[in-house]
């Protein structure tokens, strides 16, 4: 089956070696220069990768950096708009108080005066009676403006008393 032929394998050594002197002649520098140059292209491109990874994990950082500053920012605005309503708050609550109280003053002063004009009409009419009645009672001569005098000393001294 399998026959040995010396010949044949001499043959195919000395072709298979002047195979191989040619493409060393006229290939391999070029098939190196190949390998060499996509060596090269794959070693920069890795580099390359490794560059873009570094600045996107830098923009990452600075990206968190910034959203946490811009997250602080928001809170203290919300802090301060949160304290900005409160004074404001307290402050309209103390005006309105303060108005209310002005009010109350106004409203007891005004009726402390109705009051004591009510007591001094009333006090003319009650001097206006005493005189009449006292006059018919006395059926005295006494004028008028007498009369008045009288009756306002009398109302005094029951103030007084």
């Amino acid at each position: 089956m399998l026959d040995i032929n010396p010949g044949l394998i001499l043959w195919t050594i000395v072709t298979f070696v002047i195979v191989l002197i040619i493409l060393r002649l006229t290939a391999w520098k070029t098939l190196l220069g190949a390998l060499t140059a996509r060596e090269e292209k794959i070693r920069t491109s890795i580099e390359q990768a490794e560059s873009a990874r570094l600045e996107a994990q830098r923009l990452l950082e600075e990206n968190k950096r910034q959203l946490a500053l811009a997250e602080d920012h928001s809170q203290r605005v919300i802090r301060e708009g949160r304290d900005m309503g409160e004074r404001l708050k307290v402050e309209i609550l103390e005006k309105a108080n303060s108005s209310a109280r002005h009010v109350i003053e106004q409203a007891k002063d005004e009726i402390a005066r109705e009051k004591e004009k009510a007591l001094m009409q009333l006090r003319s009419e009650v001097a206006d009676l005493a005189i009449g009645a006292a006059g018919k009672i006395l059926d005295a001569n006494l004028d008028t403006p007498k009369q008045r005098q009288l009756v306002d000393a009398a109302i005094k001294e029951l103030n007084k008393g």
